[in-house]
């Protein structure tokens, strides 16, 4: 978790927030482009994220982390290529100061020029290990498979040997043979983070990083937080035990 002030966790429990977005953009010539919230087309921005199918919660998963917006921009489109793209989340905390949050490194995908503007689509850092692996056999533990994995792909660790050697099966020597279904290092993330209970992400500051689900209740939702609510009543007597009713309630 990224760490914020407390007057930054009070501001975003507070019924009402004041905030704005920047951004920057910088091409693999080393060109920097920064731009905020008014050169953003309103409501194009986005960023989407997650760590588990919609259906049921996975272990071992690498989903890549995307973000799209489309700019008023007269930047030439073909050198944004690879360009990197980072943004940054501005809330106002008490005293009237802005905390500034990043939100994430991403590298561009697409860039298409519009009449008036130019749409972009980028994503993080997860998509650089669909580089093929070319290890045939490998053996080592955990950490070890995730620094070969860095290394070859230009990620940086979020954790040290230490942490990771620390977790259930974390020192636990792992083998790859030649007669397997590993195509890339991604595979090699899936592989490893089952072996540790956990998923990879990308984190804000572009490193790889293992996360396990928490049991801990983090965020209490009370009623005045809650407008409407809709759920399945199940009869037991009923062959299908799955009604159609739906039942909504105002708070």
């Amino acid at each position: 978790m990224y760490p914020v002030s407390e007057a930054f966790l009070a501001a975003v429990e507070a019924n009402t927030r004041k905030y704005y977005w920047t951004g920057r953009i910088t091409t693999t010539a080393g060109t920097v482009y920064n731009f905020d919230q008014e050169d953003m087309v309103k409501g194009s921005g986005y960023i989407t994220s997650q760590c588990c199918g919609s259906t049921e919660i996975e272990l071992g998963t690498v989903y890549a982390a995307e973000m799209g917006s489309s700019l008023f921009s007269d930047i030439d489109r073909y050198t944004l290529e690879d360009a990197k793209v980072e943004l940054f989340y501005h809330l106002q905390v008490a005293g009237g100061s802005y905390e500034r949050i990043p939100m994430g490194i991403f590298e561009v995908s697409e860039a298409n020029r519009k009449a008036k503007c130019l749409e972009i689509k980028a994503y993080d850092y997860m998509v650089r290990f669909e580089k093929a692996f070319t290890s045939l056999e490998s053996i080592g533990n955990a950490y070890d498979f995730m620094v070969l994995c860095s290394t070859a792909c230009s990620v940086d660790l979020a954790q040290d040997r230490a942490t990771i050697e620390g977790m259930p099966n974390g020192s636990e020597n792992l083998s790859i043979y030649s007669d397997n279904d590993i195509e890339t290092y991604r595979d090699v993330l899936f592989y490893v983070g089952q072996v540790l209970g956990g998923f990879f992400v990308i984190n804000r500051t572009g490193e790889l990083e293992l996360k396990k689900y928490g049991n801990q209740s983090v965020l209490t939702v009370e009623r005045k937080h809650r407008f409407t609510a809709s759920f399945i009543i199940a009869h037991p007597s009923a062959r299908n035990p799955v009604s159609e009713y739906d039942v909504q309630y105002w708070c």
